[in-house]
C-alpha cells in the first residue's frame, strides 16, 4: 500500500513510529526507518546536545529519512528547535503545544512539520500556519492524551482540513491500519506497539508489563492538571487516584509523578514509575523486530479487507 504520506516523506510505508519520551531513541528511530516507516526521536525535556547526539548516531544508523518529536513544553525547546534546523532534519512531529512560531525556520531548513493534535481547531490552525501534515491522536493512545476518541477524531479532522492526517491512538495491527484509512487517514503512526520490539531501548520489565497488560489497564491520570497521562495501573496511578480525590494541588500532583517516566524505562521501576502504553496494550503479545511489526501491518491488510468485504456483502 502506497498513499501521498509516502511521497511527501519519502517512505516505504505509511506508517510513523511515535514519539515517546526515554524511548524512542536512535536506535529504534533508524530500525523503523530502514523497515521503511518513518522512525522519529522523541526530544523530550531533554537538552538540545542529547538530540543532536541523537540525531548524529541515527545517521550512522541509517540513510533513511527520520524525524524528531519535539514536547512543546521542554524547557530546551528553542534550542532543540535549532538543532534541528542546523542538521537538516527531515521532519519534526511536535506535541503539547502550538509549534507555530517555529514552522517558518523549519520550513527553511527544509524540515517538515507535522503537529500532532487533539482537536479540529488546532489542525485548522496547523494548516493555515503552514504544517505538512497533521497527526491526529485518539485518547486511546499512551503518554499524554485528549479527549476525543480516534475514531470520532479523524474523519472530522480529515473533513476540516486539505493536507494529509495521519491517524494515531489505538492502532496495533492490520485491522487498526485499514480502519485508519476508511476513516480518511492517509497513515498511522503508532507507539505502543514498537515499544515491545527487539531493538527498543525500553527495560525488560516495562516491556513486560506492557506483554501482560489486559483491556482495562491502561489508565488515565493527573486529568486536574490539565496534562493527563495514559499508562498501565500500578501503585503509581493508584498514587494519582488518591490525589485527585482529595483536591490536591497540581504542583502536589506534579511533585508526586516527578521522575516517574525514567524510573520505569531506565530502571525497570514498574510499579512506582509511569509505564505509558496506549489501551492497545492489551493486544501486543510478542516481542518482534521493527521489520517484523511493519510487515505485519502491512501484509495483514489485503486479508482484514477481504473479511470486510465478506461480511457486507
Amino acid at each position: 500500500m502506497k498513499s501521498n504520506i509516502c511521497d511527501l516523506f519519502g517512505i516505504k510505508y505509511p506508517i510513523f513510529q511515535g514519539g515517546m519520551a526515554w524511548i524512542s531513541e536512535a536506535e529504534l528511530a533508524a530500525s523503523v526507518s530502514n523497515a521503511g516507516g518513518l522512525g522519529i526521536i522523541a526530544a523530550g525535556n531533554a537538552p538540545a546536545e542529547y538530540v543532536e547526539e541523537q540525531i548524529k548516531k541515527a545517521r550512522t544508523l541509517t540513510d533513511k529519512p527520520f524525524g524528531v518529536n519535539v514536547m512543546l513544553l521542554s524547557p530546551f525547546v528553542s534550542e532543540v528547535m535549532e538543532v534541528i534546523c542546523r542538521e537538516k532534519v527531515a521532519v519534526v512531529t511536535t506535541g503539547a503545544g502550538n509549534p507555530a512560531k517555529y514552522i517558518p525556520a523549519l520550513k527553511e531548513a527544509g524540515t517538515k512539520v507535522v503537529p500532532v493534535v487533539p482537536s479540529v481547531a488546532l489542525a485548522k490552525k496547523m494548516e493555515k500556519d503552514g504544517a505538512d501534515a497533521v497527526i491526529a491522536e485518539g485518547t486511546e493512545s499512551g503518554g499524554h492524551v485528549g479527549e476525543l476518541t480516534t475514531m470520532a477524531l479523524v474523519p472530522q479532522v480529515v473533513d476540516a482540513v486539505s493536507i494529509p492526517v495521519l491517524a494515531a491512538g489505538g492502532i496495533a495491527d492490520s485491522r487498526g491500519v485499514l480502519a485508519a484509512f476508511a476513516l480518511g487517514a492517509s497513515g498511522v503512526q503508532i507507539g505502543t506497539r514498537f515499544l515491545c520490539s527487539t531493538e527498543c531501548v525500553v527495560h525488560p520489565d516495562y516491556k513486560q508489563m506492557v506483554l501482560d497488560a489486559k483491556d482495562r489497564d491502561a489508565v488515565v491520570s493527573a486529568r486536574s492538571t490539565g496534562h493527563p497521562v495514559r499508562s498501565l495501573k500500578n501503585k503509581l496511578t493508584r498514587g494519582f487516584e488518591k490525589l485527585e480525590k482529595e483536591g490536591a494541588s497540581t504542583e502536589k500532583i506534579e511533585k508526586f509523578g516527578a521522575g516517574a517516566l525514567r524510573a520505569a524505562v531506565v530502571d525497570g521501576d514498574t510499579q512506582n514509575g509511569s509505564v505509558m502504553a496506549g489501551q492497545i496494550a492489551g493486544m501486543v503479545n510478542e516481542i518482534s523486530s521493527c521489520e517484523e511489526i511493519i510487515k505485519g501491518l502491512m501484509t495483514g491488510l489485503d486479508e482484514v479487507l477481504d473479511g470486510v468485504i465478506g461480511k457486507v456483502r
